[in-house]
């Protein structure tokens, strides 16, 4: 089974397919992130898969068209050299309706660059998590076609084409010097496609593409130390983004192991309101304002299906996910089950949420958003809810399935909550609130997180009031303005924490309990880590050399997954990552101005004065 470690991400903005050095794509959920998976061959071999790759053995390296998703993979054989060049096309709206382009495509293109090279192409789909039987049928001219219920997927190309007895499509064909073979797969499930021929309309359309994604890097605001890392964690934060609603999901896979061959393997498919202040803060700072107000229009969207409640996570329209349940019959990565679909941790009860949707609201607010009544009214309710319960134990951030407790993050986020709705009263922008109520509790829950979740023994704030464990989200207390980076009690606490969860270079644990043996280091605490130090928890020089140093964990191809073997340096968990690389871009962000003398951007973002009442949206 290919490890995570080498797979690649394409995309368009509806979905992601991942393709591994071999070749072959071994994941894709169609028409969007959480629909059943088409390939599933990353979970299962007998979950669909779809190879295009010499058919000899050969050396392979690979890269992004630069900055770009558009994937290169080059093979080299004994016989020549072929480049496959791996993509879901995209285009502007205005091409898209001109052009008439497919709404659902994959484009693959091999191309002899040097000798010649035997090119072998083997597509095996697997509907529906490869449950439903697939009705595969030759249409001559029109292509291979695939029933799959309500849509249609329709397999082109330029190799011969024969369907085998089990239903695995395979094509073969020698290319010398200069040639190229297309192959296009297509989706329609609203209506008949509009299939443009191959040849010069596939060069065209990737050549589209690749000026389309250059269009967009090129407007990143960021100059400072691993550039090249940043736009490429921005350009697959953009991968993650659902177009038609702004949302952004975790990752987009489901159940790859944090353990290898345990449980701990979750459906990620999905939006948690836990990533909003991360992802927020990151997105404007990288000047990607369009990404930022959307994902945050998504979030009141979203949030006000269940207010004052808020849910832990919901779907790319803002819905509920379907219950969790088994995902019987598929092996599960290396061995690891269960394999899920959804997220039972749908159902826990987080208060860290209701800090983190108020603080992404400010800093939208900050960078000159403007809220309508509506919202005001929802702020304010959501900041009088956090009044009456913040004194409540959770699950907390890390949605463990063992029970609730004081957890200090929650506190730390209810802290958060009010500290910036008082904030966004202040200048005008929420002038009913009760302010007078808000300034009291946040005054009781700095009180409390100072006396019960300070542990003099240890001379470090502890996860737990009362408690004595530590937890990576510790050092976040001066990411949200609690603390300050170069107190000294942060300096007994950055001192601890890496004592207890540093697992080499950098690396650090999210926690150590009885349940985490085995689990990888944590790519965004680690890069909590070097934020810390470039906040004022240590020296520049401290804070760039692990940056760097976490930076050289990520794959060949620039990406991350959710989790980092300490002993192997690869990639555990689901891929690629959302969380981990908004971690990377803030960490980069916070260093850069460090190293230039600037004053760290403000965790308690100053919002403008208001304008007048804006009743129809929230720009």
């Amino acid at each position: 089974m290919t490890p995570i470690h080498d797979y690649a991400a394409i995309g368009d903005g509806r979905t992601v397919a991942l393709v591994g050095r071999d070749g072959s794509i071994d994941w894709l959920c169609w028409p969007r992130f959480d629909s059943p998976s088409l390939f599933g061959a990353l979970l299962d071999a007998r979950g669909g898969a779809w190879r295009l790759a010499p058919a000899a053995a050969s050396r392979v390296t690979r890269r992004y068209v630069d900055k770009t998703n558009v994937l290169e993979t080059r093979f080299d054989t004994d016989t020549g050299t072929l480049v496959v060049t791996d993509l879901m096309p995209v285009a502007s709206e205005e091409d898209k309706h001109r052009l008439l382009l497919p709404d659902h495509e994959i484009l693959r293109a091999g191309t002899c660059v040097g000798g010649e090279v035997d090119v072998e192409m083997r597509f095996s789909p697997r509907p529906h998590y490869g449950r439903r039987p697939d009705r595969v049928r030759d249409a001559g001219p029109h292509g291979i076609r695939v029933e799959m219920g309500a849509g249609l997927l329709v397999l082109r190309s330029d190799l011969p084409l024969e369907i085998t007895a089990d239903g695995e499509v395979r094509g073969r064909a020698r290319l010398r010097t200069g040639d190229t073979a297309y192959a296009s797969l297509t989706f329609a499930d609203d209506g008949p496609a509009v299939l443009p021929p191959l040849g010069e309309w596939s060069r065209a359309a990737i050549a589209r593409s690749v000026a389309w994604w250059q269009d967009w890097a090129s407007r990143l605001r960021y100059e400072g130390p691993r550039r090249e890392m940043v736009v490429r964690s921005a350009l697959a934060l953009k991968l993650l983004v659902y177009a038609p609603s702004g949302a952004v999901v975790a990752a987009p896979t489901t159940s790859l192991p944090e353990r290898v061959g345990g449980d701990l393997n979750w459906d990620y498919r999905f939006c948690w309101l836990r990533d909003a202040a991360f992802t927020v803060r990151a997105l404007f700072a990288l000047g990607c304002a369009p990404e930022a107000q959307g994902f945050v229009d998504w979030l009141l969207h979203a949030t006000r299906l269940t207010q004052p409640e808020l849910r832990i996570l919901y779907d790319v329209y803002g819905n509920a996910p379907a219950d969790e349940r088994i995902l019987e019959g598929f092996a599960g990565y290396q061995g690891s089950q269960p394999v899920r679909i959804g997220n039972a941790s749908a159902g826990q009860r987080q208060l860290d949420v209701y800090g983190e949707v108020i603080d992404a609201v400010a800093h939208f607010v900050g960078a000159g958003g403007t809220l309508d009544r509506e919202t005001r009214r929802a702020l304010c309710a959501f900041g009088e809810y956090v009044c009456r319960h913040w004194q409540e134990p959770d699950e907390g951030i890390w949605e463990p399935r063992s029970g609730a407790a004081h957890n200090t993050h929650s506190r730390v986020l209810c802290w958060t909550a009010l500290d910036r709705l008082l904030q966004l009263h202040a200048h005008g922008h929420l002038d009913r609130a009760p302010a007078a109520q808000f300034l009291e509790h946040r005054e009781r829950i700095r009180r409390e997180v100072e006396t019960r979740a300070w542990h003099p023994g240890l001379g470090s704030y502890v996860a737990q009031l009362d408690g004595d464990r530590l937890d990576a989200t510790l050092l976040l207390l001066p990411w949200y303005g609690f603390e300050d980076a170069g107190s000294e009690r942060m300096h007994g606490t950055y001192a601890r924490v890496r004592e207890a969860l540093g697992a080499g270079e950098g690396l650090l644990y999210r926690y150590r309990t009885e349940d985490s043996p085995g689990e990888g280091a944590f790519g965004i605490c680690s890069f909590w880590g070097a934020e810390h130090l470039a906040l004022g928890g240590g020296t520049p020089e401290e804070a760039r050399d692990v940056f760097e140093g976490l930076c050289g964990y990520a794959n060949d191809v620039g990406l991350f997954a959710e989790e980092i073997d300490p002993a192997t340096g690869k990639a555990l968990g689901n891929f690629p990552q959302a969380f981990t690389h908004v971690g990377l871009i803030s960490a980069a962000v916070s260093l850069a101005r460090r190293l230039e003398g600037a004053p760290p951007l403000d965790r308690r973002p100053s919002p403008p004065e208001p304008e007048a009442d804006q009743p129809e949206g929230h720009r």
